[in-house]
């Protein structure tokens, strides 16, 4: 394991691409925090899913690889942009209005919880005495989470983000199964994104518009939109990319590993530049959620060599 890690080490892009997947990522949840500070939620989702499919239309233009994709595979994009994009993205936005930072990104490290028992129930993969074990420990964090917070729902603005975030996870589990369960070949994946950053973006900004009570973009504060756009460049197309790269080099069991870095950075980063209170309660939580969700997800081709051609 020590060996395989100091060889991907000595790859600097390979090591340029999972410091950026971390990191970015990472920062995800805290740049949503400061951009819905000023600016409506959906907007920020709306916007930044619009600058981003714009971003990869011009990539792919610069490529020669722009073009139309069929009827039939714009519908499972559309499908896949819905929960993953619309519902999973969007309402963890809208959560983020009322749910720290700190919470949402502990309470989203929930969702391979929601995929794996969507998979078990639709018979894609086997229940075991392993992952009841990660199941149960998923479990005992949450309800450290709300162990000395549980009157706060009594908040209806509080408890509201919170409902958002489970459906936020649920869409996100849903996309998942969905992809999984239909064995969809991936294809031109830039492609597809655009595809699915478009839909996403216009559906997002016509919510934008429909639900939210002030839109004065005169309060827009310069913090704000820096974050949006710091989502739209970094945490929807670089980290996308970088994402991709690692995938060519390392097995998607691997890179599933960032998944477990991206909670703690996001943790850390709240508390240091937002100032969030983080109990020892909270840290435990977060401790028992990360390691349940890894022995769900466990398994022994983590740690062996192995190259995945793209």
């Amino acid at each position: 394991m020590l060996y395989h890690f100091i060889n991907i080490l000595k790859d600097y892009k390979l090591t340029f691409a999972i410091l950026t997947v971390a990191i970015v990522w990472g920062t995800t949840f805290l740049s949503i925090r400061i951009a819905v500070e000023t600016i409506p939620a959906w907007f920020v989702a709306g916007i930044r899913q619009f600058l981003a499919a714009i971003i990869m239309f011009f990539v792919l233009i610069y490529r020669g690889q722009f073009k139309w994709i069929g009827w039939q595979n714009l519908g499972y994009q559309i499908v896949f942009s819905l929960l993953m994009l619309i519902i999973a993205n969007g309402m963890t936005t809208v959560a983020e209005e009322t749910v720290t930072s700190s919470l949402t990104s502990l309470i989203s490290a929930c969702s391979p919880i929601l995929i794996f028992l969507g998979s078990v129930g639709l018979g894609l993969q086997k229940f075991s005495f392993k992952a009841l074990i990660g199941v149960m420990m998923c479990f005992s964090g949450i309800l450290f989470i709300f162990w000395d917070g549980i009157h706060d729902l009594q908040n209806p603005d509080y408890a509201m983000g919170i409902f958002y975030l489970f459906i936020a996870i649920a869409g996100w589990a849903s996309g998942t199964i969905y992809t999984k369960k239909l064995n969809l070949q991936a294809g031109n994946i830039s492609l597809n994104l655009f595809y699915q950053f478009a839909f996403a973006g216009i559906v997002q900004i016509i919510f934008a518009f429909l639900f939210s009570d002030n839109y004065n973009f005169g309060n827009w504060s310069l913090r704000s939109v820096s974050a949006m756009l710091y989502l739209a460049v970094f945490g929807s197309v670089a980290a996308f990319f970088a994402y991709h790269y690692a995938l060519t080099k390392v097995s998607p069991v691997q890179v599933s590993i960032l998944a477990y870095i991206n909670t703690i950075i996001s943790i850390f980063l709240s508390w240091l530049i937002l100032d969030e209170y983080i109990s020892f309660k909270f840290i435990l939580a977060a401790i028992l959620i990360i390691l349940g969700v890894f022995i769900i997800n466990y398994n022994p081709e983590m740690f062996k060599k192995q190259r995945v051609e793209s």
